[in-house]
């Protein structure tokens, strides 16, 4: 088979990720949670950038306290710079090159924004809202690229209503619009 023909083997891990977060967008959190430990025991703090990136934004979605789940979210985002210099070191890279991972950061600084904002640190949270955002320039015109930009869009206007004195009780849900 021609060079340009070959087609990469599927991730086994990436794969068993997938799985567990099918889990838990079905509604079974503990468990969900309880695997992907599991599966980040298995893996090691040592193991494959892309797998320990994705792995880690995965399980803070599945944590109860709001710093556990930044915690997670920035060992995903220390696991995705580790990857994108991996990827720059070698351009043939199993992750297709640096564009692959760089695709990552937005919902990475985005997540990252949300947790700041859910720990009531406003500055922190606009700032990973300022990366996300510029991180969002790589991102193709798809749905996953629609999701992530409409994603930033509602935190912008949650985080200029809170500057503008937003809704009773401080952060919470923005406000609907007309």
């Amino acid at each position: 088979m021609a060079d340009g023909q070959k087609q990469a083997a599927p991730d086994s891990v990436l794969t068993r990720i997938g799985q567990v977060v099918m889990l838990h967008h079905a509604g079974d959190r503990e468990e969900a949670r309880h695997r992907l430990l599991v599966l980040w025991a298995e893996i090691g703090i040592h193991g494959d950038a892309l797998h320990r990136c994705t792995l880690a934004h995965y399980l803070a979605d599945t944590q109860d306290d709001p710093e556990d789940e930044l915690a997670w979210d920035l060992r995903a985002l220390a696991a995705a710079n580790e990857a994108e210099g991996e990827a720059a070191g070698d351009r043939s890279a199993a992750y297709g090159g640096m564009p692959a991972v760089r695709a990552l950061y937005p919902s990475l600084h985005l997540n990252l924004a949300a947790d700041y904002v859910r720990l009531a640190r406003p500055d922190a949270a606009r700032t990973h809202l300022h990366r996300a955002r510029g991180a969002a320039r790589v991102l193709a015109a798809d749905t996953y690229g629609d999701r992530v930009r409409a994603a930033i869009r509602r935190m912008e206007v949650r985080l200029e209503e809170e500057e503008e004195g937003g809704p009773a009780g401080g952060w919470g849900p923005p406000r609907q619009r007309p």
